[in-house]
């Protein structure tokens, strides 16, 4: 190893867990994990559905986090780092706990007037054999609140498809969201904290971006940059960034939005921990910026930090006096 990678010291790439999205979240860490040897850094591969015994203080002095879906990216690992003062990628433990759940950051962006869809929450126990009322017309969207990759998430047609989509969304947990179906065009913003990339359509062939959409190759077309009006890009890049400024946001993250046929943009929800593959959307629309994937995971893992750090700099920054005026 050379002076350089022993400069940089010792990066666990925290991948796998126990989700429901354990298989994307080791395509992620594989690619990053590899774009990061290539670049000259000391990473390893952390797996941390076997164990956490690598990881505690003293033998990494960065991580980036490749988790995807519950204890990724809801805020239990970030606070685990934080006990350990390991700085890792992303945004800090609020950020993360509040965006994972798509009920109530809704809620949030509804109060500071950030239009999304119209929506009801569903709590389990729920007797699925009575009357359900959503008081919103058809189509509508049914998912689980804390799942990601469009796991769980069904397009209700009429009313009698209802039941059985709940009944599919609250296996992944005790809590669902319904939501009226927008139709319209899907895009994405990707923010690296001060910047915004490239916007990107998604145009899925069966017309809604499901996870067969998602993951199956040639299932669904990807347009960067986004062909759309000056006028409108400018509104929705505007929105992107209030969202990731709103829930105080670090480092890289994902905003998708549906354009109503109206012209009208719905936030859909903000992902902190983005898709990290060659093919994932934030690297689509780095890469449009003109950032390779190596640069682009690089620049996240030397953003990497705690969340009292900038506190503790300014503190360590104070000049102390013997008497305070008030």
């Amino acid at each position: 190893m050379d002076m350089k990678s022993r400069k940089k010291g010792k990066i666990a790439v925290l991948m796998g867990g126990s989700s429901s999205e354990r298989e994307i979240s080791l395509k992620s860490g594989s690619a990053v994990l590899a774009a990061l040897q290539s670049g000259g850094y000391d990473a390893r591969a952390v797996d941390i559905s076997n164990s956490l015994d690598q990881l505690r203080p003293g033998v990494f002095e960065r991580a980036f986090i490749a988790l995807h879906g519950k204890t990724g990216e809801d805020g239990s690992i970030q606070g685990l780092l934080e006990v350990m003062k390991i700085p890792y990628t992303g945004s800090g433990v609020l950020a993360s706990a509040t965006t994972m759940d798509k009920a109530f950051s809704k809620m949030i962006m509804d109060s500071r007037g950030i239009p999304t869809a119209p929506f009801q929450v569903f709590s389990a126990p729920l007797d699925l054999h009575g009357e359900i009322q959503t008081g919103m017309e058809y189509p509508v969207i049914v998912k689980p609140v804390a799942e990601g990759s469009t796991i769980g998430i069904v397009k209700v047609e009429k009313v009698e498809g209802l039941k059985p989509a709940m009944k599919e969304a609250f296996s992944y947990g005790p809590k669902i969201l319904v939501e009226k179906f927008i139709e319209g065009r899907e895009v994405t913003v990707s923010v690296m904290d001060s910047e915004i990339y490239p916007i990107v359509e998604v145009v899925p062939k069966k017309g809604f971006y499901d996870f067969e959409s998602k993951y199956t190759k040639g299932m669904t077309e990807y347009k960067v940059p986004a062909e759309l009006d000056d006028r409108v890009a400018k509104k929705i890049n505007h929105i992107a960034r209030q969202v990731y400024e709103l829930f105080e946001c670090r480092g890289a993250a994902r905003v998708d939005i549906i354009i109503s046929e109206e012209g009208t943009p719905y936030v859909l929800e903000i992902n902190t921990i983005p898709g990290m593959t060659q093919t994932s959307l934030l690297p689509m629309a780095a890469g449009e910026a003109g950032l390779s994937f190596v640069a682009l995971v690089e620049k996240m893992i030397e953003g990497a930090a705690l969340d009292d750090k900038t506190v503790a700099d300014d503190v360590s920054n104070l000049e102390v006096k013997d008497e305070c005026s008030f």
